[in-house]
């Protein structure tokens, strides 16, 4: 279990987010057009795992657009951005915003995500959704980089994700 905060307030995840090295868990998501995909789909690619609470809030949208325009266009790199949003929030949200470089996907048919990454929120006001972070996933299936978001309504830090996929 790790400590996170929504507006100064403790919450606590399911568990602990997976460290660099490991083996990444395996997952099923939905994407926008009710298509289960899992990690066995991108085998051989480096996956970032965009992961926040919900597209309808400005800091997790930001998160998406700034993803999509940096990292989207990197060679052997596929960008999902995962929350439980229903894929019908998420279709909405990808045509009004032009988003086209990322992969949106829902964890809302697969709570086993939140629990094998230690994303899932079990307290606080947020209980049942996300916690904010970024994961790098390399070619190999290993963690390259982690990070989970301490205060949710901060950024990611982008520059440190980007950098693990340019080096």
């Amino acid at each position: 279990m790790e400590t996170v905060y929504f507006q100064g307030q403790p919450m606590h995840t399911s568990g602990i987010v997976p460290a660099v090295g490991e083996k990444a868990p395996g997952f099923d998501l939905t994407t926008p057009e009710l298509v289960e995909v899992r990690r066995s789909d991108y085998e051989g690619k480096r996956v970032v795992l965009n992961v926040f609470p919900s597209l309808d809030t400005p800091v997790c949208a930001a998160s998406v657009r700034r993803f999509n325009q940096e990292a989207a266009g990197l060679d052997n790199t596929v960008v999902l951005c995962v929350s439980m949003d229903l894929p019908f929030a998420m279709i909405r949200f990808c045509t009004v915003n032009e988003i086209n470089g990322v992969q949106p996907v829902s964890a809302f048919r697969s709570p086993e995500f939140g629990q094998k990454y230690g994303l899932t929120l079990v307290d606080g006001p947020l209980k049942g959704l996300l916690a904010r972070a970024v994961i790098v996933i390399d070619e190999n299936g290993k963690i390259a980089y982690r990070e989970l978001v301490n205060e949710i309504t901060n950024e990611p830090d982008y520059e440190a994700a980007i950098s693990v996929l340019k080096a």
